[in-house]
């Protein structure tokens, strides 16, 4: 090939690497409930200011989140011992008595009601970690948030996830 042809073929070969690297961009496998509706982190990353502490989560599934972004179902697990103190994706410490959450791609500091699918309890976590990394599982809940939906002793439950904008309508920031 002849260093002409080469020039002419580029165009080519960077419209094929175009494509490819399109079809490394990853898909959404989550619906939006209401459309006009986007999750940008702005009014979760508020939400996570006012509500970071464990007392303020404490009776969490009472509470106004604001507008449901999205609703999936899944295989939920909790981590505790192994992990505790350590740093989490966000940088903080994990606490496994707080009502905390892994997931491998929702913003840090978004508010999740999760309800067990078995017994009906419920709870609002924060996201403030990545994973679980096991086929099949939506979300890792922190001990804390695991007893209060009834899943320690089974270890993996089914789960609803509701995630909400966080925009509870109080434009101050004070709660």
């Amino acid at each position: 090939m002849t260093y002409r042809k080469f020039l002419r073929s580029a165009p080519f070969f960077l419209l094929v690497l175009l494509v490819q690297l399109t079809g490394c961009t990853p898909g959404s496998s989550y619906t939006s409930v209401q459309g006009n509706v986007a999750l940008d982190g702005q009014h979760i990353q508020d939400e996570k200011n006012r509500a970071s502490s464990p007392d303020a989560l404490k009776t969490s599934a009472e509470q106004d989140l604001g507008r449901l972004f999205l609703v999936t179902e899944g295989e939920a697990s909790y981590y505790a011992d192994r992990f505790h103190g350590r740093l989490t994706a966000n940088g903080e410490r994990f606490d496994m008595h707080e009502m905390t959450a892994a997931h491998k791609t929702l913003p840090f500091g978004s508010l999740v009601r999760v309800t067990n699918l078995d017994n009906g309890k419920e709870v609002v976590v924060r996201i403030n970690d990545r994973g679980p990394f096991i086929k099949g599982r939506v979300i890792d809940l922190s001990l804390g948030a695991a007893k209060e939906i009834g899943m320690i002793r089974k270890g993996v439950t089914n789960v609803r996830m509701e995630v909400y904008d966080g925009n509870t309508g109080d434009e101050s920031g004070n709660s």
